[in-house]
């Protein structure tokens, strides 16, 4: 009869020849792993926020301001987060939805307004640092019943097809006729040349330009 301890490693756990407070390689690394494995899931689910939780504590937390300014002649005093565009202003709070969010980066000029008379764009332009501004948008050239002359120029030249950038091509040229950049036809062009025309009415909309100023 052979008295050659067996291997514990390929021995049964209720093998008689294996002491029972000794476990087989194979029952620890088993049992570690499952240890393991639920430390490791506890502490996921106990040390980590739920999904979208950080930001919206950082939501609650973003600081806000009190802005007041002119917008198309009414003065409008706002609660606003102090990351709020002013073009999100004038959609989302104000209600005016001329401007129109093309880029949303400063490259198209589908959001122009006048700030104080400059052209700006207003997507890139932050609401807080307005204070006490007059802001004139697409909905302010009217008088009335009566269209800026830009805007009847428009008309009656044909400028625009699908309309998205016209609001802000027309207030562009309308701060280009009033920094008084309209002495030609490449004059216009050059001053104008930050408003996107995605169809292509670039020759129509220096002719309205040109009419509103008065050289046609």
């Amino acid at each position: 009869m052979s008295t050659e301890r067996p291997d514990p490693a390929v021995t049964s756990a209720v093998d008689p020849l294996v002491p029972p407070s000794v476990p087989s390689r194979r029952t620890f690394i088993a049992a570690s792993t499952a240890v393991g494995g639920a430390v490791a899931a506890g502490g996921l689910v106990a040390g980590s926020p739920p999904l979208g939780a950080e930001a919206a504590v950082a939501a609650e937390a973003a600081p806000g301001s009190r802005v007041s300014l002119t917008v198309n002649g009414v003065r409008h005093t706002v609660a606003i987060d102090n990351r709020t565009s002013l073009l999100d202003l004038l959609r989302e709070r104000l209600g005016l939805t001329g401007s129109k969010k093309g880029c949303n980066a400063g490259a198209c000029g589908a959001c122009t307004v006048l700030v104080d008379g400059r052209r700006v764009n207003s997507c890139l332009t932050l609401a807080v640092r307005l204070e006490g501004t007059e802001v004139t948008t697409i909905e302010g050239l009217e008088k009335g019943d009566r269209l800026h002359p830009l805007q009847q120029a428009f008309i009656d030249q044909d400028a625009f097809q699908c309309g998205f950038c016209t609001s802000g091509q027309i207030v562009s040229g309308v701060g280009c006729i009033q920094e008084g950049h309209t002495g030609s036809p490449e004059e216009i062009r050059e001053w104008m040349s930050g408003n996107l025309c995605r169809c292509g009415c670039y020759v129509k909309i220096g002719r309205a330009v040109e009419q509103a100023a008065g050289r046609k």
